[in-house]
């Protein structure tokens, strides 16, 4: 048995999307689903319990991050990152290897590993695969990630040729040093820019390693999106049926529909925490921007479609004047509103799988909310 199984349970004979169920050590989840990001062992401003009234049964927690802070032999200690943090369902660890490569003024990229130094401090540092994979062991997350190079957009196809074969050669020597996988499902993660030939050069060296789930990475880096819709378009047929596919970092409403749409089973992104710290809102009417002077005096809910704790007990102005004056509170509740939006959006969308009709569903769910409009204001 291995510790991540996926399980297909319909596909959508409209558009061709995945229902499915992740079986992990610490629960099952349905797919197509979104996880909230806590990178540092906590969702910004929400309680473990709070992310669990949203229906969530899988987070993200950031390896680079939580290495620097409190330090992986802390979280080890306290019994790893579930018991750490007070949360019992699924837990994801990226590799690091997006933050590393994030910091390219600071970074010397080697066959070994990255030299790069803490973004806090100014310390040198060294991750290797073999070191990415002994965090994530001590972390004992349900999932990690495979330590890949995530290379910049745009990026020439020689120079990506060398960093999909830099990430293969290392994907292999994750799968080496991986202690844990009768409890730890380890990832590949495929790459290849926005180049066919790559893009399948590395799904099939990873395939043939036998992972047992597979994301999709550099991608959500600053590329269009119809060059991210066509990368997937021809990414995906490579994977196998029987094993998740995660398209990272990836959050906006009208991206997670298209990814599902094109064979993605799993989103994370920290989109909706981050635009909700400013005020902004994803609503079932479209963008709000709650800090506007228009909602000063407007006391109905954020969003007259919504159930969530905030919409039920919440008005607009009150929520416009705890971000105008910087109020945790205020953050706390539009992150939790976005939260729950994007969850229940995930939701719609695998019953409307089951009901072949996504394609359907994502016409209306555009319409409504201004993606087809000339000029639409995404986030």
């Amino acid at each position: 048995m291995t510790a991540i199984r996926y399980e297909l349970i319909k596909t959508c004979k409209q558009t061709g999307a995945r229902l499915g169920m992740v079986h992990t050590p610490h629960g099952s989840f349905e797919t197509p689903v979104f996880m909230p990001v806590g990178t540092l062992a906590t969702v910004k401003t929400m309680s473990p319990e709070d992310v669990k009234s949203m229906g969530a049964g899988i987070i993200l927690s950031n390896t680079y991050h939580l290495w620097l802070r409190p330090g992986n032999d802390i979280v080890k200690e306290a019994g790893g990152l579930h018991k750490f943090m007070n949360w019992d369902r699924a837990i994801l660890t990226d590799s690091g290897g997006f933050q590393v490569f994030s910091l390219s003024d600071l970074r010397k990229i080697e066959e070994e590993g990255v030299h790069f130094r803490n973004h806090l401090n100014g310390d040198k540092l060294f991750l290797s695969p073999e070191k990415a994979m002994q965090i994530q062991n001590d972390l004992g997350s349900d999932i990690m990630m495979a330590f890949d190079e995530c290379p910049p957009y745009p990026a020439t196809h020689d120079y990506m040729k060398k960093s999909v074969e830099r990430t293969s050669r290392w994907a292999e020597r994750c799968l080496e040093a991986h202690q844990r996988p009768q409890d730890q499902g380890l990832f590949g993660i495929v790459q290849g820019g926005e180049f066919e030939d790559l893009r399948k050069l590395s799904a099939q060296d990873l395939v043939s390693m036998d992972f047992p789930g597979y994301a999709v990475g550099g991608l959500s880096v600053g590329e269009p999106k119809d060059v991210m819709n066509r990368t997937l378009e021809f990414t995906t047929p490579w994977l196998p049926d029987n094993k998740p596919r995660y398209l990272m970092g990836v959050g906006s409403p009208d991206s997670l529909i298209d990814g599902a749409i094109r064979g993605i089973d799993m989103f994370d992104c920290v989109l909706p925490s981050r635009i909700a710290r400013n005020g902004t809102l994803m609503t079932s009417e479209g963008r709000l921007v709650v800090k506007n002077a228009k909602f000063a005096r407007d006391f109905g809910p954020l969003d007259p479609g919504c159930d969530c704790y905030t919409c039920t007990n919440y008005s607009r102005a009150y929520i416009r004047h705890l971000i105008k004056c910087d109020e945790t509170l205020g953050i706390r509740l539009t992150t939790y509103h976005n939260l729950y939006f994007l969850v229940k959006l995930m939701e719609q969308v695998r019953q409307a799988i089951r009901e072949d009709r996504l394609g359907d569903f994502k016409e209306e769910f555009f319409e409504k909310y201004g993606f087809n409009k000339p000029n639409a204001k995404n986030f």
